[in-house]
């Protein structure tokens, strides 16, 4: 298992006791990466102590309002390129049957693009192939570190670590359209009502509709892979 992979993916995920309980290890898996340059080690600190030491309900106030209430800042990738349509529905069956295919079966409600859910199933995998997904990704990561960046919110050196695993500079263009996006106000529920306006996820059979990006990165995690001999289940 990718520890440091695994890692992210629990601190990106919805804050916890056991979470808090679980951040010195957290802490020394992040500390002793050399894939991560000794700048963005550091900057992951501020996030760990705050989760590590911070009341829980303030942790869990933060989370909900910068990723369940803020579209632009959302943590299911495909909410990126596809929003609400229903090309999403079928990129999203195809991911399910890359997990499927992978002995990957997260116990979660979350949806299978959801973020933290997606880095688990990588920290399974050959890290090659890991990469190659997280490099498909890099466009987001960087709209998502800029966005956080912007906000002053330590969650921003997360991705900025993502990017270094993945190895890849995000296409400059595509991120200043991402950018370029109104930001949404996470405290200005009048108006994230009507951007939140419900509207039905189709999942259709067809997963090679819609984004030329989005159907890139599920080209690359459709390709068999070999599993590793140690089960995440373990973890």
């Amino acid at each position: 298992m990718d520890r440091t992979l695994k890692a992210l993916s629990l601190i990106l995920s919805y804050p916890t006791r056991e979470l808090q309980h679980a951040m010195p290890e957290i802490s020394a898996v992040l500390a002793s990466d050399t894939r991560l340059t000794a700048a963005a080690r550091r900057a992951l600190r501020p996030l760990v102590e705050e989760l590590a030491g911070r009341d829980i309900y303030d942790l869990e106030e933060q989370f909900v309002l910068l990723f369940d209430r803020s579209r632009t800042l959302s943590l299911n990738l495909f909410e990126h390129v596809h929003g609400e349509s229903r090309d999403r529905g079928g990129a999203m069956v195809s991911l399910i049957e890359t997990y499927r295919d992978g002995g990957f079966d997260p116990a979660t409600s979350e949806l299978p693009d959801h973020l933290p859910v997606l880095l688990e199933f990588l920290s399974t995998r050959p890290f090659a192939d890991a990469k190659e997904t997280l490099a498909d990704a890099a466009h987001i990561f960087e709209a998502l570190n800029a966005r956080l960046v912007r906000r002053e919110s330590p969650y921003g050196a997360v991705f900025a670590c993502l990017l270094q695993l993945a190895g890849v500079r995000a296409d400059e263009k595509t991120v200043a359209d991402m950018l370029a996006q109104p930001d949404d106000d996470p405290t200005d529920l009048d108006a994230l009502d009507e951007v939140w306006e419900e509207s039905e996820v189709l999942f259709g059979p067809d997963p090679n509709a819609g984004c030329p990006q989005a159907r890139d990165m599920l080209a690359r995690m459709d390709t068999p892979l070999t599993p590793e001999p140690a089960s995440h289940a373990a973890e």
